[in-house]
């Protein structure tokens, strides 16, 4: 798993976020298909039919997305995180996540699977961002730069903010699997996730500046297929079909 993030995080640095994010679905696919031949779960006709939607989805996702980062530098990274409509989103999304943290979850949480989906989907919108910003921040920190004093403060503040978000997380995805089903939650959480995170993405580094309708709509396209090929795996996976119910079916 730590190597996993470790890639996760090269990723950031290497790609846009908005291809990346979506791209981590194949997780669930890959794991579901391990787990059926070595720990012999069973993978029924509609968890196959999802792996293959999974990875047509990722093919599309891939062919469609931003061909390069619209951020290169610290400098540039530094412009857009005081930008007014990224500062005023930041606002936003604090001002949802105090009220859910402490006035919805106490109250509500338990009985809702989408407050504690919203709050680490919230959170989320700082990962991302932090991840890559700390990608940036380090190329000058390390440098020895006449300005890598001050890209030493820009990457602690964003290792700060990246390492809280992280273990809020965690907090609250262990309280959604105490009173949740692990695969409605898993199928839910990764489309809020993923929805969020490329908002955030999309306002701070404005990856979709340079895409055409044509490949919008092939984004779109590729993360509908793999969030329902995600929701087959992960909704339907005790559900009993296959080949052979279906034969027998159409005999009777």
């Amino acid at each position: 798993m730590a190597v996993g993030q470790i890639g996760n995080f090269v990723a950031y640095n290497a790609a846009p976020a908005v291809l990346v994010t979506p791209l981590g679905a194949l997780g669930i696919p890959f794991g579901a298909m391990l787990a059926s031949y070595v720990l012999k779960e069973r993978l029924n006709l509609l968890g196959k039919m999802g792996c293959l939607l999974s990875c047509a989805g990722s093919v599309i996702l891939i062919i469609h997305a931003p061909k390069s980062d619209s951020v290169t530098s610290q400098t540039e990274l530094e412009e857009k995180l005081v930008h007014p409509v990224f500062v005023g989103y930041l606002c936003i999304v604090l001002l949802l996540l105090i009220l859910l943290m402490f006035w919805i979850a106490p109250a509500y949480g338990p009985a809702n699977i989408m407050v504690y989906i919203s709050i680490c989907s919230l959170l989320g919108s700082f990962t991302v961002p932090s991840s890559k910003g700390i990608g940036l921040a380090a190329q000058n920190a390390f440098s020895g730069s006449e300005s890598s004093e001050r890209a030493w403060y820009l990457f602690l503040a964003l290792l700060t903010v990246l390492t809280c978000s992280i273990l809020i997380q965690f907090k609250y995805i262990n309280k959604a699997l105490q009173h949740f089903d692990s695969s409605v939650f898993a199928a839910t959480y990764y489309v809020v996730f993923t929805i969020l995170v490329l908002l955030a993405s999309a306002i701070l580094f404005r990856e979709w500046n340079k895409v055409g309708i044509i490949d919008c709509l092939g984004m779109l396209c590729g993360f509908t297929t793999v969030s329902v090929g995600i929701i087959l795996i992960q909704v339907f996976k005790n559900f009993s079909c296959s080949l052979k119910n279906i034969n027998t079916s159409k005999m009777d």
